[in-house]
């Protein structure tokens, strides 16, 4: 069994070392903007496995690997063995005999746990049904650059506690972000969750309410209300998530918000065409930041 670093969880690094990836991602950033060269990774390569398809992951990691000097290969499910029913465990300690990292892009969050148990090369999770650490990454390096720290700094989720809302929960934890997450009953956050965010420092606050979760918020955050899997929920799902959805009315309760989204967004669902196009929106700004911050991940894990 696999002693190497993972990156499976938000929580997976202490909070010293979370702010550590972060200045690292904001050099990165800095860096690029003056054109300069960062390889860091030269000749070290990155085995991309994708379950379930993505725009940001995949560009971001490859276009990152390829800055770092490095180089990514992706793998469908179709493209390698898994799609042909090979063991996870057989997949992991073959690529550990090719690639220096994998990141996978999977269903199921115990799918991750096994491939990383068998690796011999770090893995990072670029989502599952439960986590997206690397999102929280990128979200984390918003708001402390939008912001100037962490300190005082309150957030307010609105809509369904998924596994964006997880992550970033644990997050606001590890940074003392003061959360408010305002989910329909049913919708809520995993109360394992929540326990872990306790455990770390954390208090979030949990409502059924979005107009108290957003008064007076520094920054609104919302997602999608039907995920990947979760089509044929939709009638239900739209139903339950009424009277949730990000527009000029919830910002009256916080007229100095900033509004994040994840992307991809359902535009007129869980946030408004005019919110997301707004001088308010930073969600073009979490996009840019995931490049950073899985570079900053990636050369933390390779070192």
């Amino acid at each position: 069994m696999s002693t190497v670093r993972h990156f499976l969880e938000i929580d997976d690094v202490s909070t010293d070392e979370l702010r550590a990836i972060l200045d690292r991602a904001d050099e990165y950033k800095r860096a690029q903007a003056d054109g300069q060269d960062h390889e860091d990774l030269e000749g070290q390569t990155l085995g991309m496995i994708f379950q379930k398809p993505s725009t940001r992951t995949r560009v971001s990691f490859e276009t990152g690997l390829t800055q770092l000097g490095g180089h990514a290969v992706f793998l469908g499910e179709d493209d390698i063995q898994l799609g042909r029913g090979e063991p996870l465990k057989d997949t992991s300690r073959t690529l550990s005999r090719y690639v220096d990292a994998v990141m996978a892009r999977v269903f199921k969050h115990e799918n991750i746990e096994v491939f990383a148990d068998y690796a011999d090369v770090p893995v990072v999770n670029g989502l599952t049904d439960d986590a997206h650490p690397c999102q929280t990454l990128a979200d984390l390096q918003t708001i402390r650059e939008l912001e100037g720290g962490f300190e005082d700094v309150e957030a307010a989720w609105i809509g369904d506690g998924n596994n964006v809302a997880q992550s970033f929960t644990v997050g606001c934890a590890l940074t003392d972000i003061d959360l408010t997450v305002a989910t329909p009953d049913g919708y809520g956050l995993d109360d394992d969750v929540v326990e872990r965010a306790r455990q770390l420092g954390g208090d979030p606050t949990l409502t059924d309410d979005p107009v108290a979760a957003a008064s007076g918020a520094d920054v609104i955050y919302t997602d999608v209300w039907i995920s990947m899997g979760q089509e044929d929920e939709r009638d239900v799902r739209m139903n339950a998530f009424e009277g949730f959805q990000v527009c000029s009315d919830l910002l009256s309760q916080a007229p100095d918000a900033s509004v994040m989204h994840c992307l991809p967004a359902h535009r007129g669902e869980e946030i408004t065409d005019e919110v997301i196009e707004s001088d308010r929106s930073i969600v073009f700004d979490q996009a840019e930041n995931r490049l950073h911050a899985q570079k900053a991940l990636l050369s933390w894990l390779l070192e």
